[in-house]
Protein backbone atom coordinates (compact mmCIF):
# COMPACT_ATOMS: atom_id res chain seq x y z
CA UNK A 1 0.00 0.00 0.00
CA UNK A 2 1.28 3.43 -0.95
CA UNK A 3 -0.10 4.80 2.27
CA UNK A 4 2.46 2.77 4.25
CA UNK A 5 5.46 3.69 2.16
CA UNK A 6 8.46 5.25 3.86
CA UNK A 7 8.99 8.95 3.46
CA UNK A 8 11.08 9.82 0.40
CA UNK A 9 10.47 6.55 -1.41
CA UNK A 10 8.99 6.63 -4.88
CA UNK A 11 5.86 4.67 -5.91
CA UNK A 12 6.84 1.68 -7.96
CA UNK A 13 3.58 0.60 -9.52
CA UNK A 14 0.61 2.18 -11.20
CA UNK A 15 -1.51 1.04 -8.27
CA UNK A 16 0.73 2.81 -5.77
CA UNK A 17 0.71 5.99 -7.83
CA UNK A 18 -3.06 5.85 -8.07
CA UNK A 19 -3.32 5.42 -4.30
CA UNK A 20 -1.12 8.45 -3.71
CA UNK A 21 -3.10 10.55 -6.18
CA UNK A 22 -6.32 9.54 -4.48
CA UNK A 23 -4.97 10.43 -1.06
CA UNK A 24 -3.68 13.79 -2.33
CA UNK A 25 -7.05 14.58 -3.90
CA UNK A 26 -8.84 13.61 -0.70
CA UNK A 27 -6.57 15.79 1.40
CA UNK A 28 -7.00 18.69 -1.04
CA UNK A 29 -10.78 18.39 -0.97
CA UNK A 30 -10.73 18.17 2.82
CA UNK A 31 -8.59 21.31 3.04
CA UNK A 32 -10.92 23.24 0.73
CA UNK A 33 -13.98 22.09 2.67
CA UNK A 34 -12.37 23.12 5.96
CA UNK A 35 -11.46 26.50 4.50
CA UNK A 36 -15.05 27.08 3.33
CA UNK A 37 -16.40 25.92 6.69
CA UNK A 38 -14.03 28.29 8.47
CA UNK A 39 -15.27 31.16 6.31
CA UNK A 40 -18.86 30.30 7.26
CA UNK A 41 -17.97 30.31 10.97
CA UNK A 42 -16.43 33.78 10.64
CA UNK A 43 -19.66 35.11 9.12
CA UNK A 44 -21.63 33.60 12.02
CA UNK A 45 -19.98 35.92 14.52
CA UNK A 46 -17.64 35.99 17.48
CA UNK A 47 -19.09 32.95 19.24
CA UNK A 48 -17.87 30.82 16.33
CA UNK A 49 -14.40 32.36 15.89
CA UNK A 50 -12.73 29.50 17.77
CA UNK A 51 -14.38 27.05 15.38
CA UNK A 52 -13.14 29.09 12.42
CA UNK A 53 -9.57 29.00 13.73
CA UNK A 54 -9.85 25.26 14.24
CA UNK A 55 -11.04 24.76 10.65
CA UNK A 56 -8.23 26.89 9.18
CA UNK A 57 -5.67 25.09 11.33
CA UNK A 58 -6.87 21.67 10.22
CA UNK A 59 -6.88 22.82 6.60
CA UNK A 60 -3.27 24.03 6.93
CA UNK A 61 -2.26 20.74 8.52
CA UNK A 62 -3.51 18.81 5.48
CA UNK A 63 -0.47 20.20 3.62
CA UNK A 64 -2.39 19.60 0.41
CA UNK A 65 -2.78 23.05 -1.17
CA UNK A 66 -0.46 25.23 -3.19
CA UNK A 67 1.64 27.89 -1.51
CA UNK A 68 -0.74 30.57 -2.76
CA UNK A 69 -3.82 28.81 -1.37
CA UNK A 70 -2.09 27.96 1.91
CA UNK A 71 -1.12 31.62 2.19
CA UNK A 72 -4.83 32.45 2.09
CA UNK A 73 -5.46 30.02 4.96
CA UNK A 74 -2.80 31.67 7.14
CA UNK A 75 -4.16 35.10 6.19
CA UNK A 76 -7.70 34.05 7.10
CA UNK A 77 -6.55 32.76 10.47
CA UNK A 78 -4.69 36.02 11.00
CA UNK A 79 -7.94 37.87 10.31
CA UNK A 80 -9.81 35.94 13.01
CA UNK A 81 -6.98 36.42 15.50
CA UNK A 82 -7.11 40.16 14.79
CA UNK A 83 -10.84 40.17 15.50
CA UNK A 84 -10.15 38.37 18.80
CA UNK A 85 -7.35 40.77 19.75
CA UNK A 86 -4.70 38.05 19.55
CA UNK A 87 -2.31 40.44 17.84
CA UNK A 88 0.91 38.46 18.27
CA UNK A 89 -0.69 35.31 16.81
CA UNK A 90 -2.26 37.38 14.04
CA UNK A 91 1.14 38.84 13.15
CA UNK A 92 2.77 35.39 13.07
CA UNK A 93 0.02 34.01 10.81
CA UNK A 94 0.13 37.02 8.48
CA UNK A 95 3.92 36.81 8.17
CA UNK A 96 3.69 33.07 7.43
CA UNK A 97 1.17 33.91 4.72
CA UNK A 98 3.54 36.51 3.24
CA UNK A 99 6.41 34.02 3.19
CA UNK A 100 4.29 31.70 1.06
CA UNK A 101 3.00 34.47 -1.21
CA UNK A 102 4.66 37.88 -1.07
CA UNK A 103 1.87 39.44 -3.17
CA UNK A 104 -0.92 38.49 -0.73
CA UNK A 105 -2.18 42.03 -0.09
CA UNK A 106 -4.71 40.94 2.55
CA UNK A 107 -1.92 39.23 4.48
CA UNK A 108 0.24 42.36 4.18
CA UNK A 109 -2.64 44.51 5.48
CA UNK A 110 -3.26 42.14 8.39
CA UNK A 111 0.45 42.03 9.24
CA UNK A 112 0.49 45.83 9.20
CA UNK A 113 -2.61 46.03 11.38
CA UNK A 114 -1.28 43.53 13.92
CA UNK A 115 2.10 45.30 14.05
CA UNK A 116 0.32 48.60 14.59
CA UNK A 117 -1.69 47.15 17.48
CA UNK A 118 1.57 45.83 19.00
CA UNK A 119 3.15 49.29 18.61
CA UNK A 120 5.70 47.91 16.14
CA UNK A 121 5.49 50.99 13.96
CA UNK A 122 8.51 50.44 11.67
CA UNK A 123 7.31 46.91 10.85
CA UNK A 124 3.76 48.15 10.33
CA UNK A 125 5.02 50.86 7.96
CA UNK A 126 7.01 48.35 5.92
CA UNK A 127 4.04 45.98 5.53
CA UNK A 128 1.82 48.88 4.45
CA UNK A 129 4.34 50.09 1.90
CA UNK A 130 4.75 46.60 0.46
CA UNK A 131 0.99 46.21 0.24
CA UNK A 132 0.56 49.55 -1.55
CA UNK A 133 3.36 48.59 -3.93
CA UNK A 134 1.28 45.58 -5.03
CA UNK A 135 -2.06 47.40 -4.83
CA UNK A 136 -1.56 51.19 -5.25
CA UNK A 137 -5.28 51.96 -4.96
CA UNK A 138 -5.84 50.08 -1.68
CA UNK A 139 -7.58 52.62 0.59
CA UNK A 140 -7.37 50.44 3.71
CA UNK A 141 -3.59 50.35 3.50
CA UNK A 142 -3.39 54.09 2.80
CA UNK A 143 -5.63 54.88 5.78
CA UNK A 144 -3.58 52.63 8.06
CA UNK A 145 -0.36 54.24 6.85
CA UNK A 146 -1.77 57.66 7.81
CA UNK A 147 -2.65 56.31 11.24
CA UNK A 148 0.90 54.99 11.64
CA UNK A 149 2.39 58.36 10.74
CA UNK A 150 0.06 60.07 13.20
CA UNK A 151 1.07 57.66 15.97
CA UNK A 152 4.75 58.21 15.16
CA UNK A 153 4.19 61.95 15.58
CA UNK A 154 2.50 61.32 18.93
CA UNK A 155 5.45 59.20 20.06
CA UNK A 156 7.92 61.86 18.99
CA UNK A 157 5.98 64.54 20.85
CA UNK A 158 5.75 62.29 23.89
CA UNK A 159 9.48 61.60 23.82
CA UNK A 160 10.15 65.33 23.52
CA UNK A 161 7.92 66.00 26.54
CA UNK A 162 9.67 63.27 28.54
CA UNK A 163 13.09 64.60 27.59
CA UNK A 164 12.08 68.14 28.51
CA UNK A 165 10.62 67.07 31.86
CA UNK A 166 13.76 65.12 32.79
CA UNK A 167 16.04 67.96 31.69
CA UNK A 168 14.08 70.54 33.70
CA UNK A 169 13.99 68.28 36.76
CA UNK A 170 17.74 67.67 36.58
CA UNK A 171 18.35 71.41 36.29
CA UNK A 172 16.20 71.91 39.38
CA UNK A 173 18.09 69.24 41.32
CA UNK A 174 21.39 70.82 40.30
CA UNK A 175 20.18 74.24 41.43
CA UNK A 176 18.92 72.85 44.74
CA UNK A 177 22.17 70.97 45.41
CA UNK A 178 24.37 73.92 44.45
CA UNK A 179 22.54 76.03 47.06
CA UNK A 180 23.13 73.44 49.74
CA UNK A 181 19.40 72.90 50.28
CA UNK A 182 17.98 69.68 51.66
CA UNK A 183 14.73 68.18 50.38
CA UNK A 184 12.74 65.72 52.46
CA UNK A 185 9.57 63.72 51.98
CA UNK A 186 6.69 65.84 50.67
CA UNK A 187 4.16 66.81 53.32
CA UNK A 188 0.68 68.37 53.18
CA UNK A 189 0.17 67.40 49.53
CA UNK A 190 -3.57 67.41 50.18
CA UNK A 191 -3.15 71.19 50.39
CA UNK A 192 -0.42 71.73 47.82
CA UNK A 193 -0.96 69.03 45.21
CA UNK A 194 2.09 68.36 43.05
CA UNK A 195 3.33 71.94 42.93
CA UNK A 196 7.08 72.24 42.44
CA UNK A 197 9.74 74.94 42.30
CA UNK A 198 10.60 76.57 38.99
CA UNK A 199 14.03 77.66 37.78
CA UNK A 200 13.88 80.80 35.64
CA UNK A 201 16.21 81.79 32.81
CA UNK A 202 18.37 83.73 35.26
CA UNK A 203 18.93 80.59 37.38
CA UNK A 204 16.72 81.93 40.16
CA UNK A 205 14.42 79.55 42.03
CA UNK A 206 10.74 80.35 42.45
CA UNK A 207 9.13 78.30 45.20
CA UNK A 208 5.50 77.54 45.98
CA UNK A 209 5.25 78.18 49.73
CA UNK A 210 2.64 76.88 52.17
CA UNK A 211 1.74 78.94 55.25
CA UNK A 212 -0.03 76.97 57.96
CA UNK A 213 -1.83 78.71 60.82
CA UNK A 214 -0.88 76.33 63.59
CA UNK A 215 -3.70 77.37 65.91
CA UNK A 216 -6.44 76.15 63.56
CA UNK A 217 -4.40 74.37 60.83
CA UNK A 218 -5.88 76.65 58.21
CA UNK A 219 -3.60 77.59 55.35
CA UNK A 220 -2.55 80.18 52.79
CA UNK A 221 -0.62 79.39 49.67
CA UNK A 222 1.92 81.55 47.87
CA UNK A 223 2.21 80.30 44.30
CA UNK A 224 5.42 82.12 43.38
CA UNK A 225 7.88 83.05 46.11
CA UNK A 226 11.16 84.17 44.56
CA UNK A 227 14.16 82.96 46.56
CA UNK A 228 15.65 86.47 46.52
CA UNK A 229 12.62 88.02 48.24
CA UNK A 230 12.34 88.54 51.99
CA UNK A 231 9.53 86.85 53.86
CA UNK A 232 8.50 90.19 55.32
CA UNK A 233 7.51 91.42 51.85
CA UNK A 234 4.82 88.76 51.54
CA UNK A 235 3.62 89.19 55.12
CA UNK A 236 3.31 92.95 54.55
CA UNK A 237 0.95 92.27 51.66
CA UNK A 238 -1.02 89.50 53.34
CA UNK A 239 -1.67 91.45 56.54
CA UNK A 240 -1.97 94.94 55.13
CA UNK A 241 -4.82 97.17 56.31
CA UNK A 242 -6.55 96.77 52.95
CA UNK A 243 -6.83 92.99 53.40
CA UNK A 244 -9.81 91.46 55.19
CA UNK A 245 -9.13 89.77 58.56
CA UNK A 246 -8.93 86.00 58.56
CA UNK A 247 -12.44 84.56 58.70
CA UNK A 248 -11.70 82.38 61.72
CA UNK A 249 -9.78 85.08 63.63
CA UNK A 250 -12.72 86.49 65.58
CA UNK A 251 -10.50 88.33 68.06
CA UNK A 252 -8.31 89.86 65.33
CA UNK A 253 -5.13 88.51 66.88
CA UNK A 254 -3.43 87.90 63.53
CA UNK A 255 -2.18 91.33 62.57
CA UNK A 256 1.04 92.28 60.85
CA UNK A 257 2.70 93.29 64.09
CA UNK A 258 1.63 90.14 65.94
CA UNK A 259 2.35 87.29 63.52
CA UNK A 260 5.54 85.26 63.60
CA UNK A 261 6.84 82.55 61.28
CA UNK A 262 8.41 79.25 62.33
CA UNK A 263 9.69 76.16 60.63
CA UNK A 264 9.99 72.68 62.06
CA UNK A 265 13.60 71.57 62.42
CA UNK A 266 14.66 67.95 62.72
CA UNK A 267 11.39 66.79 61.17
CA UNK A 268 12.73 64.55 58.44
CA UNK A 269 15.58 62.98 56.51
CA UNK A 270 16.89 64.58 53.35
CA UNK A 271 16.37 62.56 50.20
CA UNK A 272 18.99 61.28 47.79
CA UNK A 273 19.49 62.97 44.45
CA UNK A 274 17.57 60.26 42.62
CA UNK A 275 14.62 60.41 45.01
CA UNK A 276 14.44 64.18 44.69
CA UNK A 277 14.46 63.78 40.93
CA UNK A 278 11.67 61.20 41.14
CA UNK A 279 9.60 63.60 43.26
CA UNK A 280 10.11 66.44 40.80
CA UNK A 281 9.01 64.19 37.94
CA UNK A 282 5.69 63.27 39.60
CA UNK A 283 2.79 64.45 37.50
CA UNK A 284 4.96 65.05 34.41
CA UNK A 285 5.27 63.15 31.14
CA UNK A 286 8.33 61.40 32.61
CA UNK A 287 6.68 60.25 35.84
CA UNK A 288 6.74 56.57 34.78
CA UNK A 289 10.20 56.49 33.18
CA UNK A 290 12.18 53.74 34.88
CA UNK A 291 15.72 54.78 34.04
CA UNK A 292 16.38 58.50 34.47
CA UNK A 293 20.14 58.10 34.35
CA UNK A 294 20.94 59.77 37.67
CA UNK A 295 21.28 56.83 40.06
CA UNK A 296 25.08 56.92 39.86
CA UNK A 297 25.12 60.33 41.54
CA UNK A 298 23.77 58.80 44.74
CA UNK A 299 27.06 57.04 45.43
CA UNK A 300 28.69 60.35 46.31
CA UNK A 301 25.56 61.97 47.71
CA UNK A 302 25.94 62.71 51.41
CA UNK A 303 22.20 62.98 51.84
CA UNK A 304 21.75 59.38 50.76
CA UNK A 305 22.40 58.01 54.25
CA UNK A 306 20.16 60.50 56.00
CA UNK A 307 23.03 61.89 58.07
CA UNK A 308 22.46 65.43 56.87
CA UNK A 309 19.17 65.74 58.77
CA UNK A 310 18.45 65.28 62.42
CA UNK A 311 16.33 62.35 63.46
CA UNK A 312 15.64 63.52 66.98
CA UNK A 313 12.58 65.33 68.32
CA UNK A 314 11.29 68.26 66.32
CA UNK A 315 11.76 71.82 67.45
CA UNK A 316 10.37 75.11 66.27
CA UNK A 317 12.77 77.66 64.83
CA UNK A 318 11.66 81.26 64.51
CA UNK A 319 12.23 82.78 61.07
CA UNK A 320 13.95 86.11 60.66
CA UNK A 321 11.51 87.80 58.30
CA UNK A 322 14.16 90.22 57.07
CA UNK A 323 16.14 87.41 55.49
CA UNK A 324 15.56 86.13 51.99
CA UNK A 325 13.77 82.86 51.41
CA UNK A 326 17.06 81.45 50.06
CA UNK A 327 18.91 82.27 53.28
CA UNK A 328 16.21 80.70 55.43
CA UNK A 329 15.99 77.51 53.37
CA UNK A 330 19.74 76.89 53.48
CA UNK A 331 19.85 76.81 57.28
CA UNK A 332 21.51 73.50 58.23
CA UNK A 333 18.56 72.16 60.24
CA UNK A 334 15.91 73.00 57.62
CA UNK A 335 14.78 69.97 55.62
CA UNK A 336 12.27 71.24 53.06
CA UNK A 337 9.19 68.93 53.10
CA UNK A 338 8.80 68.86 49.32
CA UNK A 339 8.15 72.58 49.21
CA UNK A 340 8.80 75.17 51.96
CA UNK A 341 6.26 75.08 54.79
CA UNK A 342 6.09 77.79 57.46
CA UNK A 343 3.86 77.89 60.53
CA UNK A 344 2.17 81.17 61.38
CA UNK A 345 1.33 82.04 65.01
CA UNK A 346 0.24 85.23 66.74
CA UNK A 347 1.88 86.65 69.86
CA UNK A 348 -1.55 87.89 70.94
CA UNK A 349 -3.21 84.50 70.83
CA UNK A 350 -3.61 82.27 73.91
CA UNK A 351 -2.31 79.48 71.70
CA UNK A 352 1.07 81.23 71.48
CA UNK A 353 2.29 80.10 74.93
CA UNK A 354 1.41 76.48 74.21
CA UNK A 355 3.22 76.62 70.88
CA UNK A 356 6.35 78.28 72.29
CA UNK A 357 6.47 75.78 75.14
CA UNK A 358 6.70 72.94 72.62
CA UNK A 359 3.37 71.46 73.69
CA UNK A 360 1.90 71.50 70.19
CA UNK A 361 2.72 69.33 67.18
CA UNK A 362 1.11 69.27 63.74
CA UNK A 363 -1.32 66.41 63.18
CA UNK A 364 0.22 63.39 61.40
Amino acid sequence: MALLMEKGSEPQTESERADLDAIAALKENTAIELKDKGNEYVKMGKKHFADAIDCYTRAINQQALSDSDTSVLFSNRAHVNLLLGNYRRALTDAEDAIKLCSTNVKALYRAAKASFALNLLPESTLHCQNGIKHDPSNEQLKKLLRQIESKKMEHQQREAQVSKAISEAKDLVSAIKSRGLKIGKAMYQELTGLRKPVLDKNNILHWPVLLLYAEVMSSDFIEDFCETEMLSAHLDMMFSESCKPLSWDQEHNYTREAVELYYEAGSGVSLSTTKILRCLLEGTAASHVENIGDEENDANDNSNDGSSAGKGSSKWVKVNEKRTLHDVLKEPNFVIPGIPVFFVVSKRSSFYKEFKAGKWAPPP
